[in-house]
Formats: C-alpha cells, sequence, structure tokens
C-alpha cells in the first residue's frame, strides 16, 4: 500500500486537502499526520485535523497520527481514553515513543478499533515484550521512522532486521521514502526524509522499488510533502516486479532493443555470481542475424549484453552483468547501460522473478 504524510501546521488546509485528492487520484491509500511538533491547543488541532482526516476518509485513505506520551499530557488526554483521536476521524495512531508494552497491549483492544503503529526502527526487543502480554494483532501494525539529518538514516542490514522482526509475529510494516522536490516535514532542518540512509539522494521511484523488492515490508509512504504529481504518478505506474531504469548504446539495433525492452526476461534458478541470463530470446531470434557490433573487452557491472554471431547456441541470449567480466573472444555486444542509481537494485534480484527494463527519461 502507499502512502503520503501531510503537516497541518505547515500548509493551508486547502493545499493539504488539495494533494489528498491528487494522491487518491493515483491509488495512495495511507496518509501519515504528526501531532508531535504541533503546539496548538486542543481545540485549534481539533479544528484544523478534522476537514483534512475528513477528506482522505472520503477517499477512503487511512489516517494514522503520530503521537508521543508529551501529547497525551498536552493535550490532557488519558490513555485509557481515545476520544479525542476517534472523534478527529483517524484510523489509528503511532507511537513514536513506546510504554512499557502492556500498556500497547491494552490500547490495541480500544472500543474505537483504532489501530496502534509502534516504532519498528529500535531493534530492541520491544515488539516481543508487547506481545508477550497477548495484543490485540489486528491491530497492532509497525513503521520505521524517517530521519531529517544526513548520515541519520539506517543501514540496510539494520533496516532488514527490524522488518523481519514484526514480520516474524505476521505484523503489517511500513517505512518512509522521501520525495526530491518536497520542502515540508515535521522538524525545520531536513535534508531528505527517509528511513534508510542510501536512499537519501535517490530518485524516489527508485527508493520504492527497492522497498518494493523486500518482502517482509507492507507499505511505503512518502514523509515530505508535497511530492510533485509526475513523482506520485511515476509510483502510481510501478509493475510488481522490478524494472530497471536502462539508456541503450547508440549501436543497439532495432532488434536488440526490441528484446530488451518487449521480450519477459526471468532470472534462472541456477544463478551466477557474475550475470542474469534471460535465456528465451536465443529460441525466439535464433534464426536472427546478431552482426558483431559494440564489443569491448570489459563488461561492467550493469552492461547488459545480446550473444552475437559468434556465441554459437547462445547467439540472442540477454544477459544483464552482475560482476566486471571479460567479454571473452567479443561474443556478446552490449547494447544498454543500468542507470547509475540503479544498478545497486540487480543484487537483490531473486532466482525465478522475473524483471524488465524502462528507458530512462
Amino acid at each position: 500500500m502507499l502512502g503520503i504524510s501531510v503537516y497541518p501546521e505547515k500548509s493551508q488546509k486547502q493545499e493539504i486537502i488539495n494533494y489528498i485528492n491528487l494522491a487518491s487520484k493515483y491509488g495512495f491509500k495511507r496518509v501519515f499526520t504528526c501531532l508531535l511538533s504541533v503546539k496548538d491547543s486542543k481545540e485549534k488541532i481539533a479544528e484544523d485535523f478534522k476537514e483534512i482526516i475528513n477528506a482522505a476518509r472520503k477517499n477512503n485513505m487511512e489516517v494514522i497520527l503520530d503521537i508521543a506520551p508529551n501529547v497525551f499530557d498536552d493535550l490532557k488526554i488519558s490513555y485509557d481514553d481515545l476520544s479525542f483521536f476517534n472523534e478527529l476521524g483517524a484510523t489509528g495512531i503511532r507511537l513514536d515513543i513506546g510504554f512499557d508494552g502492556l500498556k500497547e497491549s491494552q490500547l490495541t483492544f480500544n472500543k474505537f478499533g483504532l489501530e496502534i503503529e509502534i516504532n519498528m526502527s529500535s531493534g530492541t526487543k520491544y515488539v516481543d515484550n508487547i506481545m508477550s502480554y497477548k495484543p490485540n494483532k489486528a491491530k497492532l501494525i509497525g513503521s520505521h521512522n524517517f530521519y531529517p539529518m544526513r548520515y541519520s538514516g539506517l543501514s540496510l542490514e539494520h533496516f532488514l532486521k527490524c522488518c523481519k522482526q514484526f514480520k516474524d509475529y505476521g505484523l503489517r510494516t511500513a517505512a518512509f521514502v522521501s520525495s526530491n522536490v518536497a520542502l515540508d516535514g515535521p522538524w525545520p532542518i531536513m535534508d531528505g526524509l527517509c528511513s534508510l540512509e542510501m536512499h537519501r539522494d535517490l530518485p524516489i521511484s527508485s527508493q520504492v522499488k527497492h522497498l518494493m523488492m523486500i518482502d517482509d515490508l507492507d507499505d511505503i509512504i512518502i514523509a515530505n510533502s508535497f511530492a510533485s504529481e509526475d513523482e506520485l504518478k511515476s509510483i502510481s505506474e510501478l509493475k510488481n516486479f522490478l524494472e530497471l531504469k536502462i539508456v541503450f548504446n547508440k549501436e543497439a539495433t532495432e532488434l536488440e532493443k526490441k528484446i530488451v525492452l518487449d521480450e519477459e526476461h526471468f532470472n534462472r534458478g541456477d544463478i551466477s555470481d557474475y550475470l542474469i541470463r534471460s535465456t528465451q530470446p536465443r529460441i525466439t531470434y535464433k534464426e536472427s542475424n546478431f552482426e558483431p557490433s559494440f564489443t569491448p573487452d570489459l563488461i561492467k557491472k550493469g552492461y547488459i549484453t545480446i550473444g552475437n554471431n559468434d556465441f554459437g547456441q547462445y547467439k540472442g541470449e540477454l544477459h544483464l552483468a552482475k560482476k566486471d567480466h571479460s567479454n571473452d573472444k567479443k561474443r556478446k555486444n552490449v547494447v544498454a547501460k543500468v542507470s547509475d542509481e540503479e544498478i545497486f537494485l540487480l543484487d537483490l534480484i531473486p532466482p525465478w522473478s522475473k524483471f524488465g527494463f524502462t528507458i530512462k527519461k
């Protein structure tokens, strides 16, 4: 499920509602918003948030409010009475800072059916502690933090460990990506707003592609606002398999381009450290002519090659290079290259998975 974030204290109400409507048009189903940085009165918060939340709910979008213990104190709200959040129209609340495990478990049984979202990024036994108190699992979900400060985002290793920790309990999980044009977040300093540090300067579509390949992650939310319509559209059009952005070489023939763009490719089960093989084209085009063209001595990681006439039974076979290796006897034509920002995705293509290519704009 895809989501957006909005910050009523930073933007005009109608601007936010327009953004929600636009995101809904492109299939986004979640809205994250934050009470941590709001300093207004309870009455002002209710006035500002109700209309925005109502706009999201009219579009069948879930709305999660990010809170912490100090929010309960500031608004004079009891942990045992979540009626304020229900009256706002929220689907649930996110506990940025947790309690003792028992309290979270009790909150999942609230009479309004609000979802209780907990912080996934600590890597401690926090979720294990909550589960030991037998929560209502149907109302317990998790999401990672986002990180406004450069170099402070999560490592991939830690991120995956935390995702698995939650998914082992069958809990719904979420993480944040960063728009490349949005300027608003909950805090003054913001060098992007992502969960994974490696995503900070990537195009948003590449960030989302990466997270879509992680089995233990369910929802992907744009943390800053407002993402552009082009960004929303590009994410909504992503396939349920990996499509890598590529640039063709000038030597690539129309037949080679057709093989790259139109054929169905999948990674063989007998995987290699050096390359991903798409073997069907060599059968489909076994009678076709593949004159040697651009045949460098070194095949670099990210190169897309097609076997030329000198490659015998492998003529027409497409390879995607995972490691640098020699172009033995110059039997491969290099026809294209994966865009630099997406080369890291090559290492994440599992055996038997489908993949494809699209021309970088």
